[in-house]
């Protein structure tokens, strides 16, 4: 009995850990993504959440913490009619899941951001190699490019189209897809506020940020072997174990209650 809880122990550990450390899931990356842009509604845990934050005293409270509060307070009545000793650990878990979620998420549009740099840079490249200006060249990026930045540059042209000089759409793309995009608006900025000649700057910068994405995959490269101590010694050392020393751990000792 004790050895199949403890089997049973180390296989739910050994899952939880894979979920915990698996990639994020694309769908969640488009979520992430789409969440940039648009408006989502609000879940129930969010609802739950304002309205417990407003009990207390917070008018408008953010987000994210409306849905930690929510979620604690879902979790803990979810668990309180079957283990009421088990309601504290269940809301803290209910209010740290969605920070987690939240700085995976996050991690992964950075992520996502980074690597569609270099493509933005080289498409800029050629647009205003082909002699478009700078207005001209960001939209036709925007509306061409994949990845995660493509919507950050069509929000800043949708901007300028209404009436905003675009250097000052522009100037805002950092602080919606991240500091590494600064480089590419400072190129820009300075062609649009100054009439700096883009074409320069924007070869050189597509060089730096080649030469950036290569040292990014040579750092990921060098943590493959740290990441694999996981799986090797949870579960490969394990099986390897059950499979050729149990049986001879086990023969030994019936042989010796057979003397």
């Amino acid at each position: 009995m004790t050895a199949a809880l403890l089997g049973w122990g180390w296989a739910l550990f050994a899952a939880a850990a894979l979920v915990r450390l698996r990639p994020v899931p694309a769908r969640r990356l488009r979520s992430a993504v789409a969440a940039q842009t648009t408006t989502a509604r609000p879940s129930v845990a969010v609802v739950v959440g304002r309205a417990v934050l407003r009990r207390l005293g917070r008018a408008d409270p953010p987000a994210l913490l409306a849905h930690r509060t929510g979620l604690a307070v879902l979790a803990g009545l979810a668990m309180l009619p079957i283990r009421p000793v088990a309601v504290v650990p269940a809301a803290a878990v209910g209010w740290a899941l969605p920070g987690v979620r939240e700085r995976r998420a996050r991690r992964a549009w950075q992520a996502a951001i980074d690597a569609s740099l270099p493509e933005v840079v080289d498409l800029l490249v050629l647009a205003t190699g082909a002699g478009l200006t700078v207005r001209h060249a960001v939209a036709a990026v925007a509306a061409r490019a994949d990845g995660p930045l493509a919507p950050v540059l069509a929000r800043a042209v949708a901007e300028a189209d209404q009436g905003r000089r675009l250097a000052d759409a522009l100037d805002e793309v950092p602080a919606r897809a991240g500091e590494s995009t600064r480089p590419l608006v400072g190129v820009l900025l300075a062609s649009e506020r100054y009439g700096a000649p883009v074409g320069a700057g924007l070869e050189r910068l597509a060089a730096e940020v080649r030469a950036d994405t290569r040292r990014r995959a040579e750092a990921a490269a060098r943590r493959v072997p740290v990441k694999l101590l996981f799986p090797l010694v949870v579960c490969i050392l394990p099986a390897f174990g059950l499979l050729t020393v149990a049986p001879l751990v086990a023969g030994a000792l019936r042989s010796l209650r057979l003397s």
